[in-house]
């Protein structure tokens, strides 16, 4: 059983972390003949209260930062919300440390943001959204790669915003479970970016 983790802060964007959490619980329910298997994709923020998103979705969490089991892959969304965790030591420094017993660190748009300041993604190679690469790249702690829907670089995988990171989720099963399989989640959840849009045809 692979066991993935999503961090949750308040205003945290929505799609960021529920795109890939579709993925992750489709992956799983396929390797598993249909069932979900209870706690194998959870999720975790600093305190025991519901998490207000940006849009305004509210989210109960599975476990606190302080109750959370270890898992394979751990995920950090982005959205407005990563502008007061960049400043939140509590936070930054639980990263750091799950990092050394986590297989993959992974983000979502400005979630690179939290893996840099937490010396997670310090030095390496990143993606985020369009809007932050700029702000991102002054901070000189990660190299920002653009044009890329997502960087893997050592054990740290990052994407672009929002739906991109479907597309990185989809290449970590891939990664973890083989082609065939992401091909199989990818056809469940009936991803199908291309053509990218047609509203005016």
């Amino acid at each position: 059983m692979t066991t993935y983790a999503v961090v949750l802060f308040d205003n945290a964007e929505e799609l960021d972390f529920v795109g890939p959490w579709e993925v992750f619980t489709v992956s799983e329910m396929i390797r598993n003949a249909g069932t979900l298997p209870p706690g194998n994709v959870i999720t975790i923020a600093e305190a025991a209260r519901s998490v207000r998103c940006n849009k305004g979705l509210r989210v109960e969490v599975d476990h606190t930062l302080d109750s959370a089991p270890g898992c394979d892959v751990l995920l950090v969304p982005g959205g407005m919300g990563t502008r007061v965790e960049a400043e939140n030591p509590v936070l930054l420094g639980w990263l750091a440390k799950r990092a050394a017993t986590t297989t993959w660190m992974t983000s979502v748009c400005t979630g690179s943001y939290l893996l840099a300041k937490s010396g997670v993604a310090a030095g390496k190679r990143v993606a985020t959204h369009w809007s932050f690469e700029d702000q991102l790249e002054k901070t000189e702690l990660v190299t920002v790669v653009r044009n890329a829907r997502w960087v893997r670089d050592g054990q740290v995988v990052t994407s672009q915003g929002v739906s991109a990171g479907i597309d990185m989720a989809l290449w970590l099963v891939g990664e973890l479970h083989g082609a065939d399989h992401a091909r199989s989640v990818q056809r469940y959840i009936q991803y199908d970016p291309a053509p990218p849009y047609q509203a005016d045809v």
